[in-house]
């Protein structure tokens, strides 16, 4: 065993409270840590902070053909237009390269796995062979209930493509606005057999006056477009995708469910998923939520109820990187009451508990092979700056 130590002015393991000038001691060998603690008073110590391997618990990674392409501030319907407009623009080779660019930049920038979501296969060569473990969510669409069946089939396919390629992945729902009830049904049975059901929920007000009122941006977009929209509940967008739940499976729900982005999350929305849905964990993209619409979801609210945050990056066609610290730096110019412990928990921690990967991942734990992450440009209090950057050691 080869023993390397590295040191910093904080060290969040993320399983007791943050070390002041602390070091972690790893095997050269496979990464494993081998020891944390305090320096002593005459040890020289490295500028930032130590962190776990961050996990990114959502993103569009095979979408990075689109970097650079979108107009910011169109609201989700304007968005959609772009999505349909320029998604196929590049052929199968360049989509490929791009998959391994972005995700070469994310392990060298510290993240050790992804909540990954996919519309082909484009993705699969390069996740098979990349040292970031990856869970792939296969996701569905089709507005129209005599799609269905032809759209479950086809996912089953390219289930069949992953199984190949030897990677996890399962299909999921997109969203209310893309998907019949009958097909929001029957994609939502496939993924809580699975044991993981990756889903976009309430991640705008177009969203809920779709539903809620039948009215609005996204309910014109759809009817331009000539496609049918969900029926007018009254109610939630995320009330409306628990309903569509209990005609796929009886509640409650054993498998780990992943509800993205969350930006009109009320308490009445919180109660009702946690009555029903035993693992429940919310992503926060919140750069994504600022390019397309200017908003960001409740913290205050979900923090109040203790939920289980993650953390994602969405796609570089919302987003202009996929910088896992970017993402913590823009929630902490927003919510600032957050402690940074906190913050790394959710980027790191519970994003492995979501994955059922904390075995290894998610804390710097004696033990696992989390990675080790230095985070450089903190502040005097352990917090990251609009000049932090973060760096794989291990």
């Amino acid at each position: 065993m080869a023993i390397k130590r590295v040191t910093a002015s904080f060290v969040y393991t993320l399983e007791s409270a943050p070390i002041r000038n602390g070091f972690v001691e790893y095997d050269d060998c496979d990464g494993r840590i081998v020891r944390v603690g305090e320096c002593d008073g005459g040890e020289l110590v490295s500028e930032g902070a130590l962190v776990p391997g961050f996990v990114n618990a959502h993103c569009h990674v095979e979408l990075s053909h689109l970097h650079g392409k979108f107009r910011k501030g169109t609201g989700m319907a304007g968005f959609i237009d772009q999505i349909n407009a320029l998604r196929d623009w590049a052929g199968r080779d360049v989509k490929a390269s791009l998959v391994r660019k972005w995700m070469d930049k994310m392990w060298a920038d510290g993240v050790s796995a992804m909540a990954d979501i996919s519309n082909d296969d484009s993705s699969f060569e390069v996740k098979k062979s990349h040292m970031m473990y990856t869970r792939t969510f296969l996701e569905v669409f089709g507005s129209e209930p005599h799609m269905c069946e032809g759209v479950m089939a086809d996912v089953a396919e390219l289930k069949l493509k992953a199984d190949m390629a030897g990677i996890d992945a399962a299909p999921t729902p997109h969203s209310c606005y893309t998907m019949s009830p009958e097909l929001l049904s029957a994609s939502s049975a496939a993924a809580l057999d699975s044991g993981y059901l990756s889903y976009h929920s309430q991640e705008s007000m177009e969203e809920e006056e779709l539903v809620r009122y039948g009215s609005g941006a996204m309910y014109e977009n759809r009817k331009r477009g000539g496609m049918s929209t969900p029926p007018v509940t009254g109610g939630s967008s995320l009330g409306y995708f628990i309903d569509r739940l209990a005609c796929a499976r009886p509640a409650p729900y054993d498998a780990h469910v992943l509800l993205v982005h969350d930006v009109c999350l009320s308490q009445e929305d919180i109660d009702a998923a946690k009555k029903v849905m035993k693992n429940v964990y919310w992503a926060l993209c919140p750069l994504s939520n600022i390019f397309i619409h200017n908003a960001l979801p409740p913290v205050p609210l979900m923090r109040r109820n203790g939920l289980d945050i993650t953390v994602g990056t969405d796609s570089l066609s919302s987003n202009d990187d996929l910088d896992m610290v970017k993402e913590l730096y823009c929630l902490h110019e927003n919510f600032p009451e957050v402690p940074m412990q906190e913050l790394l928990t959710w980027a790191c921690l519970n994003g492995a508990r979501f994955l059922v990967k904390d075995a290894e991942l998610g804390s710097l734990t004696v033990g696992k092979r989390p990675g080790i992450v230095l985070v450089h440009s903190i502040d005097v209090n352990g917090f990251v700056t609009s000049k932090s950057r973060s760096e794989r050691i291990v």
